[in-house]
């Protein structure tokens, strides 16, 4: 029992054994912490000290995914044109200094709901580049084969921190004030700073950028248009960024509207949804073996735990259901990113990594209004409950694509009888091509092709 307890942690943190995304991983537990404090502080500040409506809330949230929105394909043409660790010194830095400010002005008492607009944009505009370089240059670290298991571990990371900021950020909140919150959020990017100054760039599983050329935004567009196993999951996660993944406004408007609670409540819920995301994220770190299939199936699941969560008839219930509702959404995330980077264009990456972006962030800006807007006409559980039905709709297209692909491989199989050779890259079902007849390479190479 024992040993398969160790084994069992050995799978599961795999990619900690690579020094390069130990470094990394340490420096991000540290500054998405500080991150996730500042998203409890800045919807308590919207709320209370400037006596804001969900709709604040709601167009401050959008503010930071606007940039995303609107040039998110420019932001992952940049990573796969730059050297990823350079974009990430300067991101993090200028992500560092907007939360310096925003903290002297709360400090200072000048602090104006313009203010924490214009900041939330700037915010939004670091995102364009910071997060297409963040999550493709996770391959870059480990390579593809541990690429699964890195992004998994990235999810327990930044849900680990889910549960860790908001703790600290609502006991920061009651005994020191919320501007506490966003001067330790400056800091602590300095953290992911020195980590990627640590780094062996001989151990780097680096690809030469793409020249510079013209159309190469709208060549990205193609690509993804022109591909079904891209296509069909980013517009699943689109739906489902619009209508579901846009807690930072529910959340706290289930807390004050629903249930009468202040910061207190609203860091119990994002706690409660934090740890079950840590235990999805595990999971599937454990697993590490993205399917079409399994993302569907987790698509529904988490849709369900969402309409619960509508539901719950008291705050404790609430509080509990969040925890498996977190499971779900993080185990949809990076099942997500798993399957995109692994069946994308190692040149197209950044630009298929950006459009995840818009569909999962970008899209708040469209999202995050509406549910504000709908939370404050009805209910937040109305909101709440939309989000999930969404969810469970966008699930269907995912299950639809897997058929076809179980149909397309049993149809190739039944055409050719020629000796097959695995297309690297895809985790799901063995892709096949047929060998030239001359080929020296006559041997039967096969993958495993069970799904799950």
């Amino acid at each position: 029992m024992r040993r398969r307890v160790r084994e069992a942690g050995r799978r599961t943190f795999r990619a900690i054994t690579v020094r390069n995304y130990r470094l990394y991983f340490t420096g991000q537990v540290i500054s998405v912490s500080g991150t996730w404090m500042q998203t409890v502080a800045q919807a308590y500040l919207i709320l209370f000290p400037l006596h804001g409506t969900g709709v604040d809330v709601a167009i401050a949230t959008s503010l930071q995914f606007l940039p995303l929105l609107v040039l998110g394909p420019f932001g992952g043409l940049i990573a796969d044109r730059v050297d990823k660790r350079k974009v990430l010194y300067a991101t993090q830095g200028v992500a560092g200094l907007l939360a310096l400010v925003l903290g002297v002005s709360v400090a200072t008492h000048s602090v104006s709901l313009l203010e924490v607009y214009v900041l939330a944009a700037g915010l939004g505009f670091v995102n364009l580049f910071d997060n297409p370089a963040r999550q493709t240059f996770v391959s870059e670290m480990v390579g593809l084969e541990l690429l699964p298991n890195a992004v998994s571990l990235n999810s327990v990371l930044i849900n680990s921190a889910r549960v860790i900021g908001p703790a600290i950020g609502g006991v920061l909140i009651i005994t020191l004030g919320v501007g506490t919150c966003f001067f330790l959020n400056a800091a602590s990017y300095a953290a992911v700073i020195v980590a990627l100054s640590m780094m062996r760039a001989s151990e780097l599983y680096r690809r030469p950028g793409v020249v510079r050329a013209k159309g190469q935004v709208r060549e990205g567009l193609r690509y993804v248009w022109a591909t079904p196993d891209l296509k069909v999951p980013l517009l699943s996660m689109a739906i489902v960024g619009v209508f579901a993944f846009n807690f930072t406004v529910t959340l706290p408007l289930l807390a004050k509207f629903t249930f009468h609670g202040g910061a207190g409540l609203y860091s119990w819920f994002m706690v409660a949804m934090g740890a079950g995301a840590v235990v999805g994220g595990l999971a599937t770190a454990f697993r590490s073996r993205p399917s079409t299939r399994l993302l569907a199936a987790i698509g529904v699941v988490f849709g369900c735990a969402i309409l619960t969560v509508s539901l719950a008839p008291t705050q404790a219930v609430a509080i509990a259901l969040l925890v498996p509702m977190g499971a779900a959404s993080i185990s949809f995330v990076a099942t997500n990113n798993a399957t995109l980077q692994l069946r994308s264009d190692p040149a197209m990456r950044g630009r298929v990594m950006s459009l995840n972006a818009i569909a999962f962030l970008g899209s708040t800006p469209i999202g995050a209004p509406l549910l504000g807007y709908i939370s404050d006409v009805t209910t937040p559980r109305v909101a709440l409950a939309l989000g999930g039905v969404a969810t469970v709709l966008a699930s269907v297209p995912l299950f639809a694509l897997h058929a076809r692909r179980v149909r397309g491989v049993g149809a190739a199989s039944a055409e050719a009888r020629r000796p097959m050779a695995v297309v690297p890259g895809d985790p799901e079902l063995a892709e096949v091509v047929p060998l030239p007849v001359g080929d020296a390479t006559h041997t039967h190479q096969r993958r495993d092709r069970r799904t799950s």
